[in-house]
């Protein structure tokens, strides 16, 4: 992990709710934002803002999610995601979450994400597989 994260620092992301991330269970009238996409937007966003502080051969795997979704936002609504790293534990890393469309919030919560050597990652992995197999 690189300095420059640490407690405090954030970013704000903005996304198109598009026909892929709404849900018509109630038809097309009641077309909204999936809690699932949601969830889904919320740790791709994390996941890539953390990628400009972590070193070379490192990423990260959620470990933790809480989301309150709200409010609905209507497909061709934008939401934007705005993350604060909340606190790093060695390398543990919480962030706050506001989801808010382009009237009101209609979502936040909590994420976290461990920080990984990925070719470590890729060796656990492989020994799992080859358990799997009987191996």
């Amino acid at each position: 992990m690189k300095d420059s994260l640490k407690a405090g620092i954030s970013i704000t992301k903005t996304i198109e709710i598009d026909r892929g991330r709404t849900v018509g269970f109630m038809g097309d009238e009641g077309r909204v934002y999936s809690t699932p996409s949601m969830v889904a937007d919320i740790e791709y966003a994390c996941r890539n803002f953390l990628l400009d502080h972590l070193d070379p051969g490192e990423d990260t795997v959620g470990t933790h999610i809480s989301v309150d979704h709200m409010a609905p936002t209507v497909e061709g609504d934008k939401v934007t995601i705005e993350i604060e790293i909340a606190h790093i534990d060695r390398r543990a890393v919480t962030m706050e979450i506001k989801v808010s469309d382009t009237l009101e919030q209609v979502g936040r919560g909590t994420h976290t994400r461990f920080v990984a050597d990925v070719s470590k990652t890729h060796e656990r992995l492989a020994a799992k597989r080859e358990k799997m197999k009987g191996g």
